[in-house]
């Protein structure tokens, strides 16, 4: 059963488009050179989410626009909006999607590959519940607030399964991550799936409840990706090779200057950089190295290809698709391979 939540009466998230840093031209004489606008673009797609804090720092610090690469990323309410533009090519990349919604388009037979991770939840998604509710076996006659189709449907899912539910045990109040955590926070759902910064401010708030389960029992369930359309990464090599590259510059001026970076971010997400600082406890951003272990190594525990082929069999015995997708298909290193190459 499925309720709309558009009845309660809750402040959701403008759409916010963020434009890429244009360059100036400042005349100085007639001599002067004139600075060069950029040659390469790139529109893309996500939701408010911590795990943009590298992207934020890259846009910041200029650091694709010294490659000659114009960003575009537009904000969307909900996942789902995002995916949908990707899937309809409306925008080149989807810059956080979820191992749950990397399957569902290749299952959809959507042409991507992924180019990096961009994180690792390891407790930024969760789940909360109000202190009457004892255990996740107490959901059971509950409404849950999640958006469907999205990662914290899957993520609530498995979480169910592991107390011996299914989706038929609740009713389903759907509702994107910012909107749940708002219907929890104001008292109008006992129980709602969420993620970061939205999870934290809503448990913050409201007192009478707590996160009652989160990624950090699932480290390897839910990862984030950096994932462009084939087609515009054929056509456009070198402003995905920019992309990546001014990723991994913003994740090493993370690590030295941790400060500023936390300032930059939150600004952004519109959030306090203390909040932001404590919220990214909950994810890893991983490094070059790590990502490059993450997308090519078939031995290590982090291996992306094994979460995403347990996704699909989730998926599968969940009915929301019919086979497994050939995973390992849509991975594609070699842009995170340059940039080690180049250290």
């Amino acid at each position: 059963m499925t309720i709309n939540i558009s009845s309660i009466p809750l402040v959701q998230k403008t759409t916010v488009v963020m434009a890429g840093l244009a360059g100036s031209i400042l005349l100085q004489g007639i001599s002067a050179p004139i600075a060069q606008a950029s040659e390469m673009e790139m529109s893309l797609g996500g939701v408010t989410w911590i795990g943009l804090t590298p992207f934020y720092v890259a846009q910041e610090k200029g650091y694709f626009e010294e490659n000659g690469l114009d960003v575009n990323l537009q904000i969307f309410g909900a996942n789902t909006d995002y995916i949908s533009a990707f899937l309809a090519n409306r925008i080149d990349g989807a810059i956080s999607s979820v191992t749950s919604e990397a399957v569902l388009m290749a299952d959809k037979g959507k042409d991507f590959k992924v180019v990096m991770v961009q994180d690792n939840s390891q407790g930024g998604d969760g789940i909360l519940a109000r202190n009457s509710v004892a255990d996740i076996a107490d959901f059971k006659g509950k409404k849950v607030a999640v958006e469907q189709g999205a990662v914290g449907h899957f993520f609530l899912l498995q979480v169910l399964k592991e107390a011996g539910l299914t989706d038929k045990d609740i009713t389903i109040i759907n509702a994107d991550a910012s909107t749940a955590a708002a219907a929890y926070q104001a008292g109008n759902v006992d129980i709602a799936s969420s993620f970061a910064p939205f999870l934290s401010q809503a448990n913050e708030a409201q007192s009478d409840g707590r996160i009652i389960y989160d990624s950090s029992k699932m480290p390897t369930a839910i990862a984030d990706f950096y994932s462009f359309g084939t087609e515009y990464i054929e056509a456009n090599p070198e402003a995905v090779q920019a992309f990546v590259d001014g990723i991994a510059k913003a994740l090493g001026f993370i690590e030295s200057n941790r400060e500023e970076a936390l300032a930059i971010a939150a600004a952004n997400l519109e959030v306090t950089p203390e909040a932001l600082d404590a919220d990214l406890a909950g994810i890893g951003l991983p490094s070059v190295e790590t990502n490059l272990e993450m997308l090519t190594d078939a031995s290590s525990d982090i291996y992306i290809l094994n979460p995403l082929k347990a996704m699909g069999d989730f998926l599968v015995e969940q009915g929301q698709i019919k086979a497994v997708p050939d995973m390992e298909n849509y991975i594609d290193p070699t842009f995170i391979q340059s940039v080690q190459a180049t250290k």
